[in-house]
């Protein structure tokens, strides 16, 4: 089928001339469309750090957490299912830029928090403006990977949420700790940097392939191409092992930390958040010329054993052990992922890309956040140590399966 082996090309589309040429290089267009998916992720964990101290301010517990996470994981899959592919019809520089705009307005609100009101106003914001950002960053960085390298723009689409995630923790919890005002040197700073990347995305080159239909586009519908169906769902049990890990730490992880494993100060609550996605991302990063099969096989090991060592470790009651265990876990988490995108990105038709990672994330984030609301309605129930073993037990059975999936495929 010619028409079939068209449009499977991995090279970029091309970019329109026009006077602003020189400047909408596509190194720049890359490079910001992945400095934006960091920037995007931070703000996703930075809230982290903060949940139990505005519990105790504003007085709720785990189970209000959880579904302050929850708001955002869902708007965020809402927005995904609706406007997943809207940058396939309309641009990823407009869908990119009023994105950025939802996410500075967010980021205002969680530097206002007063009230569970405010929190979930802020999360269910931001849900919504990540849902459309990333697809649309996702599709722009492949369009525009230098040199056409397809392999380059999945291997940063994968590392982007690690590195995001680790830095948004890791500079909450040592906010907390060392200065006076937090929500105001944290969130402050963060809308700030969201307003100056959607006036950069005016400079960024528009590579979408801009086909009729925006409206239609704008409905529930998943989609992924024929040619690589099987190897999505073959991929699917390590998404979901690796990001029901993400959500659970990201939403409960500061709790398990302070009440389970005695960590006190804040930047051991954070430090979790952030051994978990910044081991990740470098491991991913080591990984990078591997086979994306070898990654799988690597991850999903990883990930089983890193959970099992990280319940002994709350069993003992030792933080240090459960720090150690969460970098294992952390290898498991970043290589899992990259993995299976890679293996599927370079056969992404290119009029495709938006919708394809639209399905990727949507399994990402509904294994990030179902779970994790499961979870924290569960620890009124059975409390908050007998709730991660029976999370940790679902993650290794899942990690498990996808081992046994991949080492099992042929290459």
């Amino acid at each position: 089928d010619p028409a079939g082996a068209r449009m499977t090309t991995t090279a970029p589309i091309t970019t329109t001339p026009g006077p602003a040429s020189a400047i909408r290089r596509p190194r720049f267009g890359f490079a910001l469309a992945i400095v934006t998916q960091i920037a995007m992720m931070t703000g996703a964990s930075a809230p982290s750090p903060f949940y139990p101290v505005l519990a105790a301010e504003i007085g709720f517990d785990a189970i209000v957490i959880s579904a302050v996470f929850a708001v955002y994981a869902i708007a965020l899959l809402l927005a995904l299912l609706s406007a997943g592919s809207l940058s396939d019809h309309i641009g990823r520089r407009p869908v990119a830029i009023g994105g950025l705009l939802l996410l500075a307005g967010s980021m205002l609100l969680f530097w206002h928090a007063d009230s569970v009101a405010t929190l979930m106003l802020a999360r269910i914001l931001q849900g919504a403006a990540s849902g459309v950002l990333i697809a649309a960053l996702s599709a722009a960085a492949l369009d525009l990977a230098p040199g056409g390298r397809s392999r380059v723009a999945a291997l940063w689409n994968a590392l982007s949420p690690g590195i995001g995630l680790a830095l948004g923790a890791l500079v909450s919890g040592i906010a907390l700790d060392v200065t006076g005002q937090p929500l105001l040197d944290v969130f402050a700073p963060l809308t700030v940097i969201y307003l100056v990347l959607a006036a950069l995305f005016f400079l960024a080159p528009e590579t979408a392939p801009l086909h009729p239909g925006a409206w239609g586009s704008l409905s529930f519908r998943l989609s992924v191409p024929a040619g690589i169906r099987s190897d999505f769902w073959r991929g699917a049990p390590a998404i979901i092992a690796g990001w029901a890990t993400g959500g659970l730490f990201l939403s409960l992880g500061a709790n398990i930390v302070r009440t389970e494993l005695g960590g006190e100060a804040h930047v051991w609550q954070g430090l979790a958040v952030a051994m978990l996605a910044g081991i990740g991302a470098i491991t991913a990063f080591v990984f990078r010329n591997r086979r994306p099969r070898t990654s799988v096989i690597f991850g999903t090991a990883a990930l089983a054993t890193g959970t099992a060592l990280s319940l002994i470790a709350l069993g003992v009651e030792s933080l240090p052990f459960y720090l150690a265990a969460t970098a294992v876990t952390g290898m498991g988490f970043g290589t899992a992922f990259s993995g299976v995108v890679a293996s599927l990105a370079p056969r992404i038709p290119a009029t495709d890309r938006a919708d394809t990672f639209a399905v990727i994330y949507l399994l990402a984030y509904l294994a990030f956040g179902v779970p994790a609301v499961v979870a924290g309605t569960l620890v009124g129930v059975f409390g908050l140590g007998a709730v991660c073993v029976g999370y940790g037990v679902v993650v290794i059975v899942l990690a498990v399966v996808a081992l046994v999936l991949r080492v099992r495929r042929a290459e």
